[in-house]
């Protein structure tokens, strides 16, 4: 796709939930002027006319949305599993990022672990997971960054830079309430690294310090539906493992939250560097 950023990549079933991420990435689109790949993925080898029906069927679709939305919309099939194809393809195509719809924790989820989490980890690309279709096309103006002890905390910062110049977003950093004395100083130096980097970048930020209660994701969760927030910022678990996902990584909550907020996921030790390619082309 020939566009002067790097497209938004988003992950096409024929759903609800899929249609709900396409109409986000079609807003992002358009403000960071590029354009969008659907990604069909199927599980098995199909015959060059099952294929050519099912590409015919994504072509009517794109140009339905191209005609309405006036922005560049592709489609392409590719096979494997969606918990590999969808980053494998997106690293390997050099997405700006991944625009992809969720259902949230549901059924055998709650105890397998979240799907789309599975899906996102391993990724070199940030996530944005959607529940519900845009409220607006507005700008993202109110982004939550939680800010913790874990170092990760720190890999998310310039996406937040991002969405404050392209979206004139509000960044509010939140913290919570916490005695132990390292966890503490671990966790205000992450605090003033970001506070340092959105002061150097003219981002517009507040900050908030929560109670402690023991469950960061749902005071995160909490505060941001209390602020009406565009988008909450959330980095993985470095080195995630099935325990993680059957117990519960706190992102993955985050990622399946009932008040259907959109989440932008970034893996840990991920090649950002190319962010400014997605930025200025």
């Amino acid at each position: 796709m020939e566009t002067k950023r790097r497209f938004i990549l988003v992950p096409w079933d024929n759903t609800k939930i899929a249609e709900n991420a396409l109409l986000h990435g079609i807003k992002i689109a358009k403000m960071v002027d590029t354009g969008v790949m659907l990604l069909h993925i199927i599980n098995n080898k199909l015959s060059k006319e099952e294929e050519l029906k099912i590409q015919e069927g994504l072509d009517e679709i794109t140009k339905s949305f191209v005609n309405k939305h006036k922005v560049p919309i592709e489609a392409t099939i590719i096979e494997g599993s969606i918990f590999s194809a969808i980053s494998d393809y997106a690293n390997d195509k050099e997405a700006g990022m991944v625009v992809m719809g969720t259902h949230g924790m549901k059924g055998m989820q709650k105890i397998t672990g979240s799907w789309a989490l599975k899906v996102i980890v391993g990724s070199k690309v940030p996530f944005i997971v959607v529940q519900e279709k845009p409220l607006d096309w507005e700008k993202y103006k109110n982004i939550v960054f939680p800010v913790d002890f874990r170092t990760e905390s720190k890999e998310k910062l310039q996406w937040a830079i991002y969405m404050g110049k392209y979206f004139d977003s509000k960044v509010h950093i939140i913290k919570q309430k916490i005695t132990d004395k390292s966890l503490l100083r671990k966790t205000n130096i992450n605090l003033n690294f970001a506070i340092k980097y959105l002061i150097q970048n003219n981002i517009d930020y507040e900050i908030h310090e929560l109670p402690k209660s023991g469950n960061f994701a749902k005071d995160s969760l909490a505060f941001g539906q209390d602020i009406n927030a565009d988008l909450i910022l959330v980095t993985t678990t470095k080195n995630i493992t099935m325990a993680n996902y059957v117990l519960g990584a706190q992102e993955q909550y985050i990622i399946a939250n009932s008040s259907r907020i959109p989440v932008l996921v970034v893996n840990p030790m991920s090649s950002f560097a190319k962010l400014g390619q997605f930025m200025y082309g």
